[in-house]
């Protein structure tokens, strides 16, 4: 069975680059979902970027062969937002 695994991601104009919220496997993967669920903050399933964030530190900017999936990824939220 596979271990459980979350990221958070957040991105404000004006920032290089969107930035490494939260990283976590297990329960700390599933205290970062429930305070997503909590704050009414879309969830995208994703295990490769989830997979590919967790060498970088929480506070980090996303590494640059992640710009394109993540800014695909902040377009599709933004546009949930305008529904």
């Amino acid at each position: 069975m596979k271990r459980k695994s979350a990221a958070a991601i957040k991105y404000e104009k004006g920032l290089s680059a969107p930035v490494v919220t939260a990283l976590g496997f297990g329960h700390v993967a599933e205290k970062i979902i429930n305070a997503a669920i909590d704050s009414d903050v879309p969830i995208i399933e994703n295990e490769d970027l989830v997979s590919s964030l967790s060498s970088v530190s929480v506070g980090d900017n996303i590494p640059k062969e992640l710009y394109e999936i993540v800014a695909e990824i902040i377009a599709y939220v933004y546009s949930l937002d305008k529904k």
